[in-house]
Formats: C-alpha cells, sequence, structure tokens
C-alpha cells in the first residue's frame, strides 16, 4: 500500500541497503505467492513451508540487526511499527513454532511408518531454517562489502550519530574557520583579517584577539589567518607571503621566502606548507610541498588528474591533519578524494559514493585564448570537507538512491569516509538555519562544527561515530 516507503526503508536497511532494488519487488511478490499456495488445498502444505522459511530468514534479519550490524535503524513500518526490534525478535520466533505446528497437523503421515514421516518432516523443517539463515547471513556479507566498496549511491542514516549541541550568532557573515589550539576554535575574518574571534567547544568563552603585524608595507589582496597549536600563519598566495607568530602574543615574526603563487596553503608544521599553485603552459592546479628551513618546494604533478582543463575541472579542497599528516584533497566536480603523504606522495585515490566520475562543466575561453571562463553553472558534488584523523566529513550536493526527500530539503548531508580503508562509513544531516548556506565545516575529535550563514554550529560525535573513529585509528 506504501511501496515507495517501503522502498526507501530497505534502502536505510544495514543488512539489505545494496538489494533494495530487487527486495523491494522479490517480498511482496514473494509473500502473495505464498499466500496463492495457502489458498490451494494441493499446495497448502508447500504454501506453509514456504510461509515458515520466510519467517525464519526475516527473524535471521532482526537477530543479526541486532547483534552484528553497524547500527539499529528505526522499527517496521505498518502495523507492528511501535514495536521494538527485541520485541518484534520475540514475536518472530512465537510464529515461526506456530508454523511448525501448522506443517506438522497439515502433512499427511502414513499410519504405517509415523516416525519416519516424522523425521523426514523435520529434516525439511531444519534444512529450511538453515538454509534460510545461511542465505541471510549471505545477503548481509554481500551488502555490506557493496556498501562500503562499491556503494551504489545510497547513504546510511544511523539515529544520534551526530547531535545538535549549540548554536552561536556571529552576526557578520564573513567568518571562517582558522584552527584549533589549546581546546579553543578560532575564527577568522575575511573583512578584518588581522582579528581573530575564538570560543571553547561548547561556544562559550568569547575571546577577541588582535594580530600585531611589523612586517612593512604589503599589498595584501586576500590574506587568510590558519592556527596550529601553538603557532599561526598569515597567508596571501597573490602577493605571495607567509608569515608566522606564536598565540602566546600573536605577534608575526617570521617570514618565509621564496615561495610561488598559490591559492591555498596549509601548515603541515612550524616550518613546512602544503600549498596549491598553477604550473605549466596551461596554468593548471598543482601541489606541492614548501620547506622554509631548506627553501624547497617538492611538487607533485601526478596527484591532480586533469578531464577538461586542469585548473576548473581539478578545483576542489586542500585538507591537511597533523595526527596522520596526511594531505587530503576533495574535488569539488567529481566523485572522488586523493590522500597523500607528508612530502606530496601519493597513498590512495577513492571515491565518493556519487556516481559523477566526470566534471560537467562547461569552460569558454576569451582575450584570445588567454583568459578560461565558466560559460554555465557547475555542477558541483563536495561543496566542503573536513578531516580528523583517518576520517574525511564531506558536505555532499547530490541527492542519494532511496534519499528521504524530507531529510534533503531541510538538512545538509555530510557524508563520512574511511580514508585508510578507503571506504564509505555513514551519513548524517545538518538542519538548516532559515535558507541560509552551509559555509564550511571543522572536525575535531569529539565534535563537528559548522558556519551557516551568520551562524556557528556544533554537533557532537556519538558513540556510533567515535567507534568508527576509534577503528580508522
Amino acid at each position: 500500500m506504501d511501496f515507495q516507503h517501503f522502498k526507501i526503508e530497505l534502502g536505510q536497511s544495514p543488512l539489505l541497503s545494496a538489494f533494495a532494488d530487487q527486495f523491494s519487488v522479490f517480498v511482496p511478490v514473494l509473500e502473495i505467492i505464498i499466500c496463492v499456495l495457502l489458498l490451494i488445498p494441493r499446495f497448502k502444505l508447500v504454501g506453509l513451508f514456504a510461509a515458515y522459511g520466510l519467517m525464519v530468514m526475516f527473524t535471521a534479519y532482526i537477530f543479526i540487526i541486532l547483534h552484528y550490524t553497524s547500527f539499529v535503524p528505526c522499527s517496521c513500518g505498518g502495523v507492528l511499527g511501535k514495536m521494538s526490534w527485541n520485541a518484534h525478535l520475540a514475536f518472530n520466533v512465537v510464529f515461526i513454532f506456530l508454523g511448525i505446528a501448522a506443517i506438522l497437523l497439515s502433512a499427511n503421515f502414513d499410519k504405517q511408518d509415523i516416525r519416519t514421516s516424522y523425521r523426514k518432516s523435520f529434516i525439511w523443517i531444519f534444512s529450511i531454517a538453515f538454509s534460510g539463515t545461511a542465505a541471510v547471513i549471505f545477503l548481509f556479507i554481500c551488502s555490506e562489502r557493496i556498501m562500503h566498496y562499491e556503494n551504489p549511491f545510497i547513504r546510511r542514516y544511523p539515529r544520534h550519530a551526530a547531535m545538535f549541541r549549540n548554536e552561536l550568532d556571529l552576526k557578520y557573515n564573513s567568518y571562517y574557520f582558522a584552527g584549533t589550539s589549546g581546546g579553543r576554535i578560532y575564527l577568522g575574518n575575511s573583512t578584518a583579517p588581522l582579528q581573530l574571534f575564538s570560543v571553547d567547544k561548547n561556544l562559550g568563552n568569547q575571546k577577541v584577539d588582535r594580530i600585531i603585524f611589523n612586517g612593512g608595507k604589503i599589498l595584501f589582496h586576500r590574506p587568510t589567518v590558519r592556527v596550529q597549536n601553538h603557532y599561526f600563519y598569515l597567508t596571501d598566495g597573490t602577493v605571495p607571503v607567509i608569515f608566522r607568530g606564536s598565540s602566546k602574543d600573536w605577534t608575526l615574526n617570521k617570514k618565509f621566502n621564496g615561495l610561488p603563487y598559490f591559492d591555498q596553503a596549509l601548515p603541515m608544521d612550524s616550518s613546512r606548507i602544503v600549498l596549491r599553485s598553477n604550473k605549466g603552459n596551461d596554468l593548471a592546479n598543482i601541489l606541492g610541498v614548501f620547506d622554509n628551513d631548506n627553501g624547497r618546494l617538492n611538487y607533485n604533478e601526478r596527484l591532480l588528474q586533469k578531464q577538461l582543463d586542469g585548473v576548473f575541472d581539478t578545483d576542489g579542497r586542500l585538507l591537511y591533519d597533523e595526527t596522520t599528516q596526511k594531505i587530503v584533497y576533495v574535488y569539488f566536480y567529481r566523485n572522488q578524494f586523493i590522500a597523500a603523504g607528508k612530502d606530496a606522495e601519493l597513498i590512495s585515490r577513492s571515491r565518493t559514493i556519487d556516481t559523477t566520475s566526470h566534471a560537467r562543466l562547461k569552460v569558454s575561453y576569451v582575450k584570445n585564448s588567454t583568459e578560461r571562463k565558466m560559460s554555465a553553472p557547475p555542477y558541483i558534488v563536495n561543496a566542503g570537507a573536513a578531516v580528523y584523523g583517518n576520517l574525511l566529513f564531506i558536505h555532499s550536493k547530490v541527492r542519494g538512491k532511496f534519499q528521504d526527500e524530507t531529510t534533503w530539503n531541510q538538512a545538509f548531508i555530510i557524508d563520512v569516509y574511511d580514508i585508510s580503508r578507503q571506504a564509505y562509513i555513514m551519513s548524517f544531516p545538518i538542519y538548516k538555519i532559515k535558507d541560509e548556506k552551509l559555509k564550511n565545516i571543522m572536525a575535531t575529535g569529539d565534535h563537528l562544527y559548522a558556519i551557516i550563514g551568520n551562524s556557528l554550529v556544533v554537533y557532537d560525535f556519538k558513540a556510533i561515530l567515535k567507534k568508527e573513529m576509534k577503528s580508522a585509528e
């Protein structure tokens, strides 16, 4: 009566997600066939065996969900929707015994050898139970592998993976995440680049620090502040220049020399910077690591893979995790992210669960083919990203298969990946604030922070997500 809802529920199942299309049709068709068999006296016993076998499979399904899956979804809909999973398990076990009783009462036993007849019936009963349970286990193993490593664009939403904790009105929409230090979250301000706003992990204890700059007259265009441990950095790739200072007095006292022009840069440690620059005749994007101690810049031209022009098609978000010392790059317009080591050596190429493997862009060349522009709005796949340890959090802009329309319209969807295993883990929603856009996200060991319009919000990571963090470690 509600086929589409049934299909969505199967898609969210931690056991049958990968086979939701097939089972959404197979299950009701099989149930109707069993009903027909039960109505025909000649095939009644076959129908009873089939009904018993289906109930055994459903019971095995519930048992596996309760004890072996990564999360327990909402209870089934319909008449039994208000039952807990444990109550449903007990309910099913009762009906399994009723099914056995019905089979024994309906069987035509040989009165000359009733013991043999009973033995044959019980052999069938146990054989069906074993086969049905084995089939469900096999489906579970196959589905888990497909969902984590060959995902057909089906999202999983465990309950309470991340829960809203607090919200802070920033008053202005010019803030961005600068980093963390000493348990505080630092925000830079694009309209006041020498000012840092910080809060504690619960968005309390607000503080404003003023950066002291004595570097002479420099014509900055897009200065950005980054905070890491006890240092902070002022970067501007259009100059290009990077200054470093101590967060003890917020004074810039160290200048990095010999830098190329760049448009993204992140500190790796006190002297090393990972950056994205442009190189070659086509000025394609390229990633490299600059070491200020020896003035060397190590590019790796093979990290970013060109599809169209090498600029727009390779655009993305540059990330760095100091705990694993991994560089992570998430493409905006295709379903791919890469992980590299501290010397920009490739570790892995992984794909996100959506199906956009080729950037959907239209690039036009103007001014005698010396300048390029997008001549049509781009198809954005991954709008933002954050990394913590081996977990990668991606704000996806593409609606998945069996995606609940209400959740999609009311929330921003965050997909979680294990970088080391190159596997999809789960998804969770960050609910929208009015019609404001999600500008950026940042992850720590306990929280996900997001800037939505003028608001800074924090979500707590719950047990299921923390378990994945430990597993990734």
